[in-house]
């Protein structure tokens, strides 16, 4: 799971076999050493309790969650994008939940084997 934090926005995307943990056992997460016992977890759940997908940061986990519904049709289905604008006090958070599509053009520095068929290729585009 990949994750872009610009300015105000969260953005996540998931390979083949992330969206299926996500479907299977309800979360997927990674961690990001920063020092001894130092991390960054960032995590990704359905939550049945949910009506609208939100985040939380607590500790050095940032959590996002999913209502379980549409976490369920999003991971079975065609859909490629999830996002929601989360108002704050502040301002507002947006978030993005994406699977991952494998560039056009290869990438020597990064395995793409597990990510999604780009809908594009074949059409001469790039990533």
């Amino acid at each position: 799971m990949k994750l872009r934090i610009k300015g105000a926005s969260l953005r996540v995307r998931l390979t083949q076999a992330e969206v299926r943990t996500l479907e299977r056992d309800g979360q997927v997460e990674e961690h990001v050493p920063f020092a001894a016992r130092r991390q960054l977890t960032y995590r990704l759940r359905r939550d049945p309790k949910a009506a609208r997908i939100h985040a939380t940061l607590e500790g050095g986990v940032v959590e996002i969650c999913l209502p379980e519904a549409l976490a369920s049709e999003w991971c079975a289905g065609d859909q490629v994008t999830l996002a929601e604008r989360q108002v704050l006090p502040e301002g507002a958070l947006q978030i993005t939940i994406e699977k991952d599509f494998a560039c056009l053009a290869p990438r020597s520095d990064e395995d793409e084997s597990d990510n999604f068929p780009h809908p594009q290729a074949g059409s001469g585009k790039n990533c």
